[in-house]
């Protein structure tokens, strides 16, 4: 005997752990965003020979002349192995130089080179253009600025260990120290 359609609570997730329709989901609106400016960057760098994420970089050389990888690290949010191969790369083209610093070895400083210098003149439209490709106003985007940095800075700090408990079926095994068997 079957249990009617209704009853039968093994075919469908329970309500509350149904996500809802793409169009409701913030975090979809992000990542749609995101690719669609990705985009218009990538149409703008390309004939420069640049990725976003080297753009960046070049910002902050702009910015200050020189630096350590530590502090691109922190301020580019990017992590050791995603920023090393990518200043080679910049290295390799001539737009910066890469030297350990005489009082501290293990700190790398990273510097503009005058090839760097000059490409921002070339770069100088990609904000412009930028703001064109959005469609939006200044002060849209210093609200926005406002709003995702206030994401960013929530959604850094969230585990989601504490708030939202884990399926079963998701949950691994737990390790014992050598020599425990059971629980403790």
């Amino acid at each position: 005997m079957t249990t009617p359609a209704s009853h039968d609570t093994s075919a469908a997730p329970p309500p509350d752990t149904n996500p809802g329709p793409l169009s409701a989901l913030l975090c979809f609106d992000l990542y749609a965003a995101s690719r669609s400016v990705t985009a218009v960057y990538r149409s703008l760098l390309d004939p420069l020979g640049l990725t976003y994420p080297q753009y960046l970089v070049m910002i902050v050389l702009w910015q200050q002349d020189r630096t350590t990888v530590r502090e691109l690290v922190e301020e580019l949010r990017l992590d050791y192995n995603t920023l090393s191969p990518l200043l080679k790369r910049l290295e390799t083209r001539g737009l910066l130089s890469r030297r350990r610093r005489a009082d501290d070895e293990r700190s790398v400083e990273i510097a503009l080179t005058d090839d760097g210098r000059a490409l921002q003149a070339q770069t100088r439209h990609i904000p412009a253009a930028i703001g064109t490709a959005m469609g939006i106003d200044e002060a849209t985007v210093i609200q926005l600025q406002h709003v995702l940095r206030g994401i960013t800075t929530s959604a850094s700090g969230y585990t989601g260990l504490d708030e939202a408990p884990r399926p079963t079926s998701a949950r691994r095994p737990r390790r014992l120290p050598p020599g425990r068997v059971g629980r403790p």
